[in-house]
Protein backbone atom coordinates (compact mmCIF):
# COMPACT_ATOMS: atom_id res chain seq x y z
CA UNK A 1 0.00 0.00 0.00
CA UNK A 2 1.42 3.39 -1.00
CA UNK A 3 0.68 6.71 0.69
CA UNK A 4 2.38 8.91 -1.92
CA UNK A 5 2.94 8.14 -5.59
CA UNK A 6 4.33 10.10 -8.51
CA UNK A 7 3.24 9.35 -12.06
CA UNK A 8 5.45 10.47 -14.98
CA UNK A 9 6.43 13.49 -12.85
CA UNK A 10 8.56 16.22 -14.42
CA UNK A 11 9.64 19.24 -12.35
CA UNK A 12 11.50 22.28 -13.62
CA UNK A 13 12.97 25.63 -12.56
CA UNK A 14 13.35 28.43 -15.11
CA UNK A 15 12.56 26.03 -17.96
CA UNK A 16 15.31 23.63 -16.84
CA UNK A 17 14.10 20.16 -15.92
CA UNK A 18 15.24 19.02 -12.46
CA UNK A 19 13.23 15.78 -12.32
CA UNK A 20 12.14 13.97 -15.49
CA UNK A 21 9.30 11.49 -16.05
CA UNK A 22 9.63 10.05 -12.54
CA UNK A 23 7.51 7.18 -11.26
CA UNK A 24 7.90 6.63 -7.51
CA UNK A 25 5.99 4.84 -4.77
CA UNK A 26 6.38 5.75 -1.07
CA UNK A 27 5.34 2.87 1.24
CA UNK A 28 2.78 3.64 3.94
CA UNK A 29 3.83 3.30 7.57
CA UNK A 30 7.56 3.33 6.82
CA UNK A 31 10.47 5.77 6.95
CA UNK A 32 11.64 6.70 3.46
CA UNK A 33 14.82 8.73 2.98
CA UNK A 34 15.72 10.57 -0.22
CA UNK A 35 19.47 10.66 -0.90
CA UNK A 36 21.63 12.15 -3.63
CA UNK A 37 24.23 14.82 -4.31
CA UNK A 38 23.58 18.54 -3.88
CA UNK A 39 21.30 19.94 -6.56
CA UNK A 40 19.98 16.58 -7.75
CA UNK A 41 16.35 17.48 -7.00
CA UNK A 42 15.66 15.84 -3.63
CA UNK A 43 14.15 18.92 -2.00
CA UNK A 44 12.34 19.82 -5.21
CA UNK A 45 10.75 16.37 -5.28
CA UNK A 46 9.77 16.65 -1.61
CA UNK A 47 8.13 20.04 -2.22
CA UNK A 48 6.15 18.67 -5.13
CA UNK A 49 4.91 15.79 -2.96
CA UNK A 50 3.51 18.40 -0.56
CA UNK A 51 1.83 20.36 -3.37
CA UNK A 52 4.19 23.29 -2.80
CA UNK A 53 5.42 23.10 -6.40
CA UNK A 54 3.37 22.65 -9.55
CA UNK A 55 4.65 19.89 -11.87
CA UNK A 56 5.57 20.64 -15.44
CA UNK A 57 4.08 17.26 -16.35
CA UNK A 58 2.68 14.25 -14.52
CA UNK A 59 0.99 14.03 -11.15
CA UNK A 60 1.44 13.35 -7.44
CA UNK A 61 -1.09 11.07 -5.74
CA UNK A 62 -1.83 11.23 -2.00
CA UNK A 63 -3.73 8.23 -0.64
CA UNK A 64 -4.78 7.37 -4.19
CA UNK A 65 -6.11 10.84 -5.09
CA UNK A 66 -4.37 13.41 -7.28
CA UNK A 67 -3.01 16.00 -4.88
CA UNK A 68 -3.47 18.94 -7.28
CA UNK A 69 -7.23 18.38 -7.26
CA UNK A 70 -7.49 18.57 -3.46
CA UNK A 71 -7.86 21.78 -1.46
CA UNK A 72 -5.06 23.10 0.72
CA UNK A 73 -6.92 22.13 3.89
CA UNK A 74 -7.72 18.66 2.56
CA UNK A 75 -4.02 18.06 1.91
CA UNK A 76 -3.03 19.57 5.28
CA UNK A 77 -5.35 17.16 7.11
CA UNK A 78 -3.50 14.24 5.54
CA UNK A 79 0.09 15.47 5.33
CA UNK A 80 2.42 17.80 7.23
CA UNK A 81 5.66 19.22 5.88
CA UNK A 82 8.62 20.69 7.73
CA UNK A 83 10.79 22.69 5.31
CA UNK A 84 14.49 23.28 5.71
CA UNK A 85 15.42 25.95 8.26
CA UNK A 86 11.95 27.21 9.28
CA UNK A 87 11.75 30.39 11.36
CA UNK A 88 9.12 31.50 13.86
CA UNK A 89 7.98 35.11 14.39
CA UNK A 90 9.97 36.92 17.06
CA UNK A 91 8.58 36.37 20.55
CA UNK A 92 6.38 33.39 19.62
CA UNK A 93 6.24 30.73 22.33
CA UNK A 94 6.52 27.00 21.77
CA UNK A 95 2.84 26.56 22.66
CA UNK A 96 1.81 29.24 20.15
CA UNK A 97 3.92 27.61 17.45
CA UNK A 98 2.55 24.12 18.05
CA UNK A 99 -0.96 25.56 18.13
CA UNK A 100 -0.51 26.62 14.48
CA UNK A 101 -0.63 22.95 13.53
CA UNK A 102 -4.37 22.90 14.25
CA UNK A 103 -5.20 25.48 11.57
CA UNK A 104 -6.33 22.88 8.95
CA UNK A 105 -9.01 21.65 11.37
CA UNK A 106 -10.57 25.06 12.01
CA UNK A 107 -12.98 27.32 10.16
CA UNK A 108 -15.13 30.34 10.97
CA UNK A 109 -17.75 28.08 12.57
CA UNK A 110 -15.30 25.87 14.43
CA UNK A 111 -12.56 27.69 16.29
CA UNK A 112 -10.42 26.38 19.16
CA UNK A 113 -11.87 23.20 20.73
CA UNK A 114 -11.01 20.65 23.40
CA UNK A 115 -9.89 18.37 20.59
CA UNK A 116 -7.39 21.01 19.47
CA UNK A 117 -6.15 21.47 23.04
CA UNK A 118 -5.69 17.71 23.44
CA UNK A 119 -3.80 17.43 20.13
CA UNK A 120 -1.37 20.20 21.11
CA UNK A 121 -0.82 18.70 24.57
CA UNK A 122 -0.15 15.27 23.07
CA UNK A 123 2.30 16.72 20.53
CA UNK A 124 4.22 18.62 23.22
CA UNK A 125 4.45 15.51 25.38
CA UNK A 126 5.47 13.24 22.49
CA UNK A 127 8.39 15.51 21.61
CA UNK A 128 9.43 16.24 25.20
CA UNK A 129 8.59 19.92 24.77
CA UNK A 130 5.82 20.23 27.38
CA UNK A 131 8.19 21.69 30.04
CA UNK A 132 9.28 24.33 27.49
CA UNK A 133 5.81 25.26 26.24
CA UNK A 134 6.01 28.86 27.50
CA UNK A 135 9.57 29.44 26.29
CA UNK A 136 10.08 31.64 23.25
CA UNK A 137 11.11 29.64 20.21
CA UNK A 138 14.07 31.90 19.43
CA UNK A 139 15.52 31.23 22.90
CA UNK A 140 15.80 27.46 22.33
CA UNK A 141 18.81 25.41 21.31
CA UNK A 142 18.94 24.01 17.78
CA UNK A 143 17.71 20.59 18.85
CA UNK A 144 14.92 22.00 21.01
CA UNK A 145 13.82 24.32 18.22
CA UNK A 146 13.63 21.45 15.75
CA UNK A 147 11.61 19.38 18.23
CA UNK A 148 9.20 22.32 18.61
CA UNK A 149 8.64 22.40 14.85
CA UNK A 150 8.14 18.64 14.76
CA UNK A 151 5.59 19.04 17.57
CA UNK A 152 3.71 21.48 15.35
CA UNK A 153 3.55 18.90 12.55
CA UNK A 154 2.32 16.29 15.05
CA UNK A 155 -0.42 18.61 16.29
CA UNK A 156 -1.63 18.76 12.70
CA UNK A 157 -2.87 15.21 13.25
CA UNK A 158 -1.76 13.70 9.93
CA UNK A 159 -0.49 10.20 9.23
CA UNK A 160 2.25 11.45 6.89
CA UNK A 161 5.12 13.85 7.65
CA UNK A 162 7.61 15.22 5.10
CA UNK A 163 10.87 16.76 6.36
CA UNK A 164 13.55 18.53 4.34
CA UNK A 165 16.96 17.95 5.94
CA UNK A 166 15.70 17.93 9.56
CA UNK A 167 19.24 17.47 10.96
CA UNK A 168 20.92 20.33 9.08
CA UNK A 169 23.06 22.59 11.31
CA UNK A 170 22.63 20.26 14.29
CA UNK A 171 25.54 18.68 16.14
CA UNK A 172 25.91 14.91 16.38
CA UNK A 173 23.94 14.62 19.63
CA UNK A 174 20.97 16.59 18.34
CA UNK A 175 21.00 14.77 15.00
CA UNK A 176 20.55 11.44 16.76
CA UNK A 177 17.96 12.98 19.11
CA UNK A 178 15.80 14.17 16.18
CA UNK A 179 16.14 10.95 14.18
CA UNK A 180 15.35 8.85 17.26
CA UNK A 181 12.22 10.95 17.78
CA UNK A 182 11.09 10.34 14.19
CA UNK A 183 11.85 6.63 14.56
CA UNK A 184 9.68 6.46 17.68
CA UNK A 185 6.83 8.28 15.94
CA UNK A 186 6.93 5.72 13.17
CA UNK A 187 7.14 2.78 15.58
CA UNK A 188 4.39 3.94 17.96
CA UNK A 189 2.00 5.78 15.63
CA UNK A 190 2.73 4.04 12.30
CA UNK A 191 3.43 7.49 10.86
CA UNK A 192 4.66 7.57 7.27
CA UNK A 193 7.82 9.68 7.24
CA UNK A 194 9.59 10.95 4.12
CA UNK A 195 12.75 13.00 4.60
CA UNK A 196 15.83 14.27 2.84
CA UNK A 197 19.14 13.44 4.53
CA UNK A 198 22.72 14.16 3.46
CA UNK A 199 24.37 11.69 5.85
CA UNK A 200 24.27 8.37 3.99
CA UNK A 201 25.17 6.35 7.07
CA UNK A 202 22.34 7.83 9.14
CA UNK A 203 20.00 7.35 6.20
CA UNK A 204 20.88 3.64 6.11
CA UNK A 205 20.45 3.34 9.86
CA UNK A 206 17.01 4.93 10.15
CA UNK A 207 15.33 4.23 6.80
CA UNK A 208 13.17 1.26 5.94
CA UNK A 209 13.22 2.47 2.34
CA UNK A 210 15.86 4.52 0.51
CA UNK A 211 15.41 6.40 -2.76
CA UNK A 212 18.60 7.53 -4.55
CA UNK A 213 18.09 10.40 -7.01
CA UNK A 214 20.61 10.90 -9.83
CA UNK A 215 20.50 12.31 -13.36
CA UNK A 216 16.91 13.57 -12.83
CA UNK A 217 15.59 10.07 -12.12
CA UNK A 218 15.46 7.36 -9.46
CA UNK A 219 18.78 5.52 -9.64
CA UNK A 220 17.80 2.93 -7.03
CA UNK A 221 15.03 2.36 -4.47
CA UNK A 222 14.51 -0.27 -1.79
CA UNK A 223 15.87 -1.47 1.54
CA UNK A 224 19.24 0.10 2.44
CA UNK A 225 21.02 -3.24 2.66
CA UNK A 226 19.76 -4.14 -0.82
CA UNK A 227 20.34 -0.94 -2.79
CA UNK A 228 23.27 0.86 -1.13
CA UNK A 229 26.39 -0.49 -2.84
CA UNK A 230 29.86 0.83 -3.57
CA UNK A 231 28.76 1.34 -7.18
CA UNK A 232 25.78 3.42 -6.03
CA UNK A 233 28.08 5.69 -4.00
CA UNK A 234 30.42 6.07 -6.99
CA UNK A 235 27.60 6.81 -9.43
CA UNK A 236 25.41 9.03 -7.24
CA UNK A 237 28.07 10.86 -5.21
CA UNK A 238 31.19 10.49 -7.39
CA UNK A 239 33.21 8.85 -4.60
CA UNK A 240 35.09 5.62 -4.23
CA UNK A 241 34.36 3.98 -0.91
CA UNK A 242 34.40 0.83 1.14
CA UNK A 243 31.08 -0.43 2.52
CA UNK A 244 31.16 -2.23 5.83
CA UNK A 245 28.43 -3.54 8.08
CA UNK A 246 27.68 -1.37 11.11
CA UNK A 247 28.74 -3.51 14.10
CA UNK A 248 25.77 -2.33 16.20
CA UNK A 249 22.90 -1.83 13.75
CA UNK A 250 23.94 -4.19 10.96
CA UNK A 251 23.24 -1.52 8.32
CA UNK A 252 25.58 -0.42 5.50
CA UNK A 253 28.25 2.05 6.56
CA UNK A 254 30.13 4.01 3.91
CA UNK A 255 33.83 4.80 4.35
CA UNK A 256 34.69 7.16 1.45
CA UNK A 257 38.24 7.51 0.12
CA UNK A 258 39.66 11.01 0.14
CA UNK A 259 43.13 12.38 0.74
CA UNK A 260 42.96 12.41 4.51
CA UNK A 261 45.20 10.64 7.00
CA UNK A 262 45.13 6.85 6.61
CA UNK A 263 46.24 3.97 8.75
CA UNK A 264 49.60 2.39 7.89
CA UNK A 265 49.23 -0.53 5.50
CA UNK A 266 45.83 0.47 4.12
CA UNK A 267 47.10 1.52 0.68
CA UNK A 268 46.65 -2.00 -0.67
CA UNK A 269 42.95 -1.91 0.24
CA UNK A 270 42.48 1.53 -1.33
CA UNK A 271 44.24 0.47 -4.53
CA UNK A 272 42.25 -2.77 -4.63
CA UNK A 273 38.89 -1.01 -4.36
CA UNK A 274 39.89 1.63 -6.91
CA UNK A 275 41.12 -0.99 -9.37
CA UNK A 276 38.00 -3.14 -9.27
CA UNK A 277 35.60 -0.26 -9.99
CA UNK A 278 35.31 -1.23 -13.64
CA UNK A 279 35.38 -5.01 -13.16
CA UNK A 280 33.16 -5.68 -10.15
CA UNK A 281 31.09 -2.63 -9.22
CA UNK A 282 28.62 -4.19 -6.78
CA UNK A 283 30.52 -5.30 -3.71
CA UNK A 284 28.91 -7.15 -0.81
CA UNK A 285 29.07 -5.69 2.65
CA UNK A 286 32.08 -6.72 4.66
CA UNK A 287 32.48 -6.76 8.40
CA UNK A 288 34.81 -4.07 9.71
CA UNK A 289 38.32 -5.29 10.43
CA UNK A 290 39.67 -4.56 13.91
CA UNK A 291 41.85 -1.49 14.13
CA UNK A 292 45.54 -2.20 14.74
CA UNK A 293 46.70 -1.56 18.27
Amino acid sequence: MYGIETKSLTLSYNQTDIIEDLDLEIPKGQITVLIGCNGCGKSTLLRSMARLMKPKNGAVLLNGQEIAKQSTKEVARQMAILPQGPTAPEGMTVFELVKQGRYPHQNWLKQWTREDEAAVTKALEATGMAPLAERQVDSLSGGQRQRAWIAMTLAQGTNTILLDEPTTYLDMTHQIEILDLLWELNEKENTTIVMVLHDLNLACRYAHHIVAICDKKVYAAGKPEEVVTEELVRHVFGLNCRLVRDPIFGTPTCVPFGKGRRLPGCEEMVNYVNAKTATSPDSPLSDPAPLPV
